[in-house]
């Protein structure tokens, strides 16, 4: 039995998908009350059959917040894949990402201490990797995170979430640590890195100057099975496809959706003068900027990702980048009509 917490976000919803097309037992934990209707038309974009594959799922009320709740809905399984996170780069929602990500991973690492031959498999971000002050050179697994690096608080929570992991590591609970770079592929269209497709399509007139790693969201999936029907314990990975410039990533957005490119490069005080305007708009709607000082930072800014190290325990080909924004456009395209 695979349990998966966050099931029914972006990746858990992908991570659901795979398994259950693999013809594996799937159950997935939520709390009351949440939405299906991501993982619906996850389920629809990739399957002709969605329906017969969603009534596989086996659905418990469950929330990681309450230690109590998983201890009485986590049983009959061996495979846990721990994809829920609260993900937000907005200052006002500092402490309810540190006590969520923090206290959430304590909690189910604290429960499946208690089970036998049991195995995590724990999504976190390169967010929780350290910086490097040459563009040049490479982060890999021992980049060591430093709050020198002024990370966002989101980072800072994934961070203190692996430590928890690694201390249950330590107490003999089998686990491995993912640390997927920017997540590309079809979601929620008003969220997160999926929300840059909708951005590029509806006019985008502006683009950044930095470097980053980005990989398919069924590339993250795919990995996080395969590492965990092997023998790894007590490891973790960078899971990238490639380094990308935004300038790179926001034309072949453009080209697939057959809008024009962004052609203005903004600039540092651009920047500052973006993120600001994305606060007072948040402000005035009640939503989510879709910019903020941090990601406002972290795009301007050139990052580079070692991905080798995975390929030491297991066999995979990447999607190229370009590819998986055309698929992911193609579906957006589609998700319109």
């Amino acid at each position: 039995m695979n349990i998966i917490t966050g099931g029914t976000g972006f990746l858990g919803a992908h991570v659901a998908y795979h398994l259950i097309s693999k013809g594996e037992e799937v159950k997935i934990l939520k709390r009351k009350g949440s939405s299906d209707y991501l993982i619906r038309k996850i389920f629809k974009w990739y399957s002709n059959n969605p329906e017969d594959l969603f009534k596989k799922i086996k659905w418990e009320n469950a929330d990681i917040l309450d230690i109590f709740s998983l201890e009485d809905s986590i049983d009959d399984f061996d495979k846990v894949y721990h994809t829920a996170a609260t993900v937000s780069f907005d200052k006002k929602d500092r402490d309810k990402i540190l006590h969520n990500n923090i206290n959430g991973t304590r909690n189910l690492v604290n429960v499946l201490l208690d089970k036998k031959d049991v195995k995590l498999c724990h999504v976190s971000s390169i967010g929780a990797l350290g910086r490097t002050s040459n563009p040049g050179k490479l982060i890999t697994e021992k980049t060591h995170f430093t709050s020198s690096t002024n990370p966002s608080i989101y980072s800072i929570s994934k961070f203190e979430s692996e430590r928890e992991v690694w201390r249950g590591m330590e107490e003999g609970l089998q686990a491995f640590i993912v640390k997927p770079s920017i997540i590309l592929g079809p979601g929620d269209w008003e969220k997160g890195s999926v929300k840059l497709i909708k951005t590029v399509f509806k006019g985008l007139k502006f683009y950044i100057r930095g470097v980053n790693g980005f990989v398919d969201v069924n590339d993250v999936a795919e990995i996080m099975i395969k590492l965990m029907e092997s023998d790894v314990s007590g490891e973790q990975f960078i899971i990238s496809s490639g380094n990308v410039s935004y300038k790179q990533l926001f034309d072949w957005m453009a080209e697939a959706l057959n809008v024009k490119p962004p052609k203005y490069k903004a600039g540092k005080i651009l920047s500052e003068v973006g993120w600001r305007a994305s606060a007072v708009k948040g402000k005035l709607t009640g939503k989510q900027p879709v910019i903020t000082r941090e990601t406002a930072t972290t795009a301007n800014r050139i990052y580079k990702y070692d991905n080798s190290k995975l390929f030491k325990y297991i066999d995979y080909d990447y999607t190229p980048v370009k590819e998986t924004v055309t698929r992911t456009a193609k579906i957006f395209l589609e998700d319109l009509d």
